[in-house]
């Protein structure tokens, strides 16, 4: 069991959290400073927002679930406040990776996201199947680092992003270094580009005619079956002979010679997050 405060608590994702957190063992002091912030942590969890100075006296551990680029600031203006050994939970690794983050080597800071329910999933539950973010009702992976800090706080910390996160199935150990490599550079940089430009792609087709609910229905269909085959999710799946020449004829029109190893230098990335944090 920790002292949990919640920074930033009456935010969207501070009410996911608090309400997951509110479910648990956890002594849960959360933290908000908009009035409209408040309101809606109260009217959606019946949590009451706490002074902030009350919450980072008794904490044990602070979750910050607040903007990337304000990390640096908002942490930078109460660290001297934290006990000796005090956690510091980040739901992202740009602050850390962008190294904006105050020196104080006597508490630890951790990192932990999800990985959001899998396209691939066993789930029956109506609610599970529509919950696409996760932390709701459907089961998600999540990643964790510890990014400063005794070996024995990583357990501490994981137990906590098990509950902010539930239900979870697996949990992966990676670096600050790689968790940056996952998000910005393969989830957003990669993926977010992917899917807007199989969105607008799908919008393409409709406006060359075919109905827009035909377009997205065959675009939906034929990703779930090509993502199936190309992860091996589809026993002895395999493309068509036309599938793979029209992949060799499209790639050098839509992709730049050597793209991945430009999206995955890490100065790329570094870059990346510097961005996010500014």
């Amino acid at each position: 069991m920790s002292t949990i405060a919640l920074m930033g608590a009456g935010g969207k994702m501070g009410v996911r959290l608090a309400t997951n957190l509110k479910g648990t063992d956890h002594d849960v002091l959360p933290v908000e400073i908009s009035p409209e912030g408040q309101k809606r942590l109260h009217d959606e969890t019946g949590l009451t927002c706490v002074e902030q100075g009350q919450a980072l006296s008794a904490a044990d551990t602070v979750i910050l679930a607040v903007p990337d680029r304000l990390i640096g600031k908002i942490l930078s203006g109460f660290i001297d406040q934290l006990k000796p050994g005090t956690a510091v939970i980040m739901l992202d690794a740009a602050a850390p990776h962008a190294e904006v983050l105050p020196e104080r080597h006597d508490v630890t800071y951790f990192v932990t996201h999800p990985c959001h329910p899998p396209l691939f999933n066993d789930e029956t539950d109506p609610a599970a199947k529509t919950d696409y973010f996760g932390g709701i009702a459907a089961k998600q992976h999540i990643v964790c680092a510890l990014a400063q800090g005794p070996e024995q706080d990583f357990a501490k910390c994981e137990a906590i992003a098990r509950a902010i996160y539930a239900p979870v199935m697996r949990s992966h150990r990676c670096t600050v270094e790689q968790m940056a490599i996952l998000e910005p550079a393969l989830s957003e940089t990669v993926g977010a580009t992917f899917a807007q430009a199989l969105a607008d792609a799908t919008r393409a087709a409709a406006d060359r005619g075919v109905p827009y609910q035909a377009a997205e229905d065959f675009m939906l269909g034929h990703l779930n079956i090509l993502l199936a085959v190309a992860f091996g999710a589809q026993p002895g799946g395999k493309l068509s002979d036309g599938a793979l020449l029209a992949i060799k004829e499209a790639e050098p029109v839509i992709f730049q010679d050597g793209w991945i190893d430009k999206v995955f230098d890490p100065a790329a990335v570094k870059a990346s997050v510097a961005s996010i944090c500014r």
